[in-house]
């Protein structure tokens, strides 16, 4: 989602080549393949074809494999994007090739050092030469860190560019409907951080919250994988009277569709806490913070702890709250114009200060 408004962006320089390389990281084939389809992301020049493992042996593998293609191709700069392995590992192999990095997503901070992604988005922002932030918080955490102001440019949030220019089809698919639930008449949940679902406790404890939850209002769960294994290892099933359904992974346009109309989405997913701000939809996030802090307090997500005690009341209070209306987020350089920018401090020497 990040990656292909900047595409296209640059798909419009013919004095530029635009190298995209994926690493397969992401390794579900047919997910990965939704998505390029969904946003139109060009075939990539070359897949490394990384795959899953522990995060040494996926990190090690993106080092090896990226490096013998900077080698090869010398870019001019290095283009990362949020804050999984391969950004990290990206970062980290130009670093010690003399290449200019630029980090889009910099300065994200959840100060929770037990997540593998703040110690990528720490590293990776330290050896960017190049910060490109979605919000001005981001700029206090790395100038916190003495980021000096000039490697930053306050660009904006390439997620909601993706997200303004899929909308349209996303709701002429109308995927709630293909489901039998009514608009603004059922909750989305997306699980899949390992501090919620590698913990056999925690875990049936959501999942009991969720079945609550859905004898008021169907619950809708596209569950990754990872999450539909754990689930199946506890041996849990839904109780009698509860509509919690656990559905496949969603390709991209039916997943917007799907939370364009919602009227709750649980989750702990970052882009999701983005996304539901734009739209106006309610958002209870499972983690104790955010490296978002921007979507709770000008936007619409709730930060709920897993393990409190009052989880099921306070997702209840936001259920019976409902949407506040779409794209009711007023969120600075939120504005589908991100990638623009973006291009223009690449190319063209702009400059975008805090």
């Amino acid at each position: 989602m990040k990656l292909a408004p900047v595409a296209r962006e640059l798909a419009r320089r013919p004095d530029v080549g635009h190298v995209i390389l994926h690493t397969g990281q992401h390794y579900d084939r047919e997910m990965s393949d939704d998505f390029f389809t969904d946003l139109g992301i060009p075939e990539p020049h070359e897949n490394l074809e990384v795959g899953s493992g522990s995060h040494a042996r996926q990190t090690a593998a993106i080092l090896e494999r990226f490096e013998a293609f900077v080698a090869s191709d010398r870019p001019d700069v290095v283009l990362v994007y949020g804050d999984v392995n391969s950004t990290l590992a990206a970062a980290l192999v130009c670093a010690k090739a003399g290449i200019p990095v630029a980090h889009v997503e910099a300065g994200l901070r959840s100060a929770d050092w037990s997540m593998p992604e703040e110690i990528n988005r720490i590293v990776t922002d330290r050896l960017s030469s190049l910060l490109l932030l979605p919000s001005r918080d981001a700029a206090d955490n790395l100038r916190a860190e003495g980021v000096p102001s000039e490697r930053l440019e306050f660009v904006g949030n390439v997620m909601i560019d993706s997200l303004v220019r899929a909308l349209p089809a996303a709701r002429e698919r109308d995927a709630a409907a293909g489901l039998g639930v009514e608009p603004r008449g059922y909750v989305v949940v997306t699980l899949h951080r390992p501090s919620n679902v590698d913990r056999p406790d925690r875990l049936r404890a959501i999942l009991r919250v969720l079945a609550e939850l859905s004898r008021r209002h169907p619950v809708l769960f596209p569950a990754h994988p990872r999450t539909r294994d754990r689930i199946e290892t506890l041996g849990w099933s839904v109780p009698p009277g509860c509509d919690l359904r656990l559905l496949d992974p969603a390709p991209y346009l039916s997943m917007l569709s799907l939370l364009a109309s919602s009227r709750l989405v649980i989750t702990d997913s970052g882009g999701i806490q983005e996304e539901t701000s734009f739209l106006g939809i309610p958002c209870a996030t499972l983690r104790p913070n955010t490296e978002r802090p921007i979507t709770c307090t000008a936007g619409t997500n709730t930060l709920l702890p897993p393990d409190d005690p009052g989880l099921l009341e306070a997702c209840i209070e936001l259920l019976d709250g409902g949407p506040t209306g779409d794209a009711a987020c007023a969120i600075e350089r939120w504005d589908g114009r991100t990638a623009g920018r973006i291009v223009d401090v690449l190319c063209d020497g702009g400059h975008y200060p805090v």
